[in-house]
């Protein structure tokens, strides 16, 4: 049986990041040392080609290569990837065929601009999921229009096409709340942290989310304290989620990678095909002061 219907949907999933050199190829080496950093974090789960990893300026061939890495160094997790960015149906097979050859564990399928077309969108998604046996998550990638979907499209999704689970970005609690309520048997993973708290009392059990990227610990902190019963705990720990997640949004996802580099992957260069510049010296000190705070308050 496959290690993710196995153990469970559930738990934190680490999204990654591209490194790059300096003429924007990517630097594999790095990349592995980046691999071992987040198994370290203790995720249940790792999402390579996800958004944050820049997936959309990717090639298919450097998906391949990156996720081949991932599945290299995983660990105990599990690998999971995106797996149908291309423009067509039949590309989009390939893409399949591409990610099981690679070795991971579960794959991902984007909502495109289907978001209000339910259906349409779940004749596309039961197609593309007939094509593998894998485990298949939803992705509400905020990089296509209309990407978002209602509560009850998404129940139809995981009735009729059989999806495991889905990264929610809806950014509303009442979105949200709908997608949970009639989740059946799959898992609401949440991408949006000020409903982050709220959505784990609603029933939401995973995270798929930026700052992941890069702070990974500080959600296995919180996971853990509130399936622990410590409310007072978990509300500590979703705050400083919460100053995390503020310290990294300028600049994103440059600032995530700096931030990778000031805890130790020395080989992360703040730059990204979307955004070639490095992040300014004053960008910088801010995150250096951050990483500091979470040092001597034994967060990092």
């Amino acid at each position: 049986m496959n290690k993710i219907l196995k153990n469970g949907n559930e738990g934190i999933y680490l999204l990654m990041l591209t490194p790059y050199n300096d003429d924007f190829t990517i630097d594999y080496k790095t990349y592995e040392e980046y691999c071992e950093f987040q198994v370290n974090e203790r995720p249940e789960h790792l999402f390579c080609n996800a958004g944050t990893s820049e997936m959309t300026l990717l090639s298919l061939r450097e998906r391949s290569e990156i996720a081949k890495l991932c599945v290299k160094h995983k660990g105990d997790t599990t690998v999971v990837t995106t797996a149908n960015l291309a423009p067509n149906f039949e590309e989009n097979v390939e893409e399949i065929k591409t990610m099981e050859s690679a070795g991971v564990d579960g794959l991902v399928f984007v909502l495109r601009d289907m978001g209000k077309d339910p259906d349409r969108l779940v004749d596309y998604i039961g197609r593309l999921r007939a094509k593998t046996d894998l485990p298949v998550f939803t992705y509400e990638f905020p990089g296509f229009p209309n990407h978002c979907t209602s509560g009850e499209t998404y129940a139809r999704l995981v009735k009729e096409a059989g999806i495991s689970g889905i990264k929610d970005t809806t950014s509303t609690l009442e979105g949200i709340a709908e997608k949970i309520a009639l989740r059946g048997d799959s898992v609401i993973l949440q991408a949006n942290m000020p409903w982050l708290h709220e959505s784990y009392k609603l029933g939401a059990r995973g995270v798929m989310a930026t700052p992941t990227a890069c702070g990974g610990i500080f959600f296995r902190r919180f996971h853990d304290a509130f399936m622990s019963g410590d409310e007072e705990l978990a509300t500590r720990r979703y705050n400083e989620i919460t100053l995390l997640d503020n310290a990294i949004d300028s600049g994103f996802n440059r600032s995530a990678k700096y931030l990778v580099q000031l805890r130790g992957v020395k080989g992360f260069k703040d730059i990204s095909r979307g955004d070639r510049f490095p992040l300014s010296s004053a960008r910088r000190q801010s995150l250096r002061s951050f990483a500091e705070w979470a040092k001597e308050n034994g967060l990092f």
